[in-house]
């Protein structure tokens, strides 16, 4: 059974920074997308970054781009996202979500997703 859970998030101020994880239980590396998708209240889910076995460049959604950067350990079965330079409009739940059949990002149908982990920033 795959899960995913996240961490790190909280609250920061505008220009801090946060990193947030993602521990993927029972998930493999060999075939996969995996990333971060975002939603602020009242508003859409937003693929945030992403990284596949198809893909040696990582997506960035175009308001993250030279902010936030996504990272794995696949040795710890673990992806991370480092966010600099947050800013009020950041403020979402953060979900870590993953795929072991689609390797394009962002696919916002992936099988597995994480519970979420909340980001606020104040201004």
């Amino acid at each position: 059974e795959v899960q995913l859970v996240e961490s790190g998030g909280g609250l920061v101020q505008a220009g801090g920074s946060l990193r947030l994880s993602c521990a993927a239980s029972g998930f493999s590396f060999d075939n996969y997308a995996i990333g971060w998708f975002r939603q602020a209240p009242g508003k859409e889910r937003e693929g945030v970054s992403c990284i596949s076995s198809s893909d040696d460049s990582p997506y960035y959604a175009n308001s993250v781009k030279g902010r936030f950067t996504i990272s794995s350990d696949n040795a710890k079965n673990s992806v991370y996202l480092q966010m600099n330079s947050l800013k009020p409009e950041d403020t979402a739940v953060y979900y870590c979500a993953a795929d072991s059949v689609v390797t394009w990002c962002p696919y916002y149908g992936m099988d597995y997703w994480g519970k979420g982990t909340l980001v606020t920033v104040s201004s």
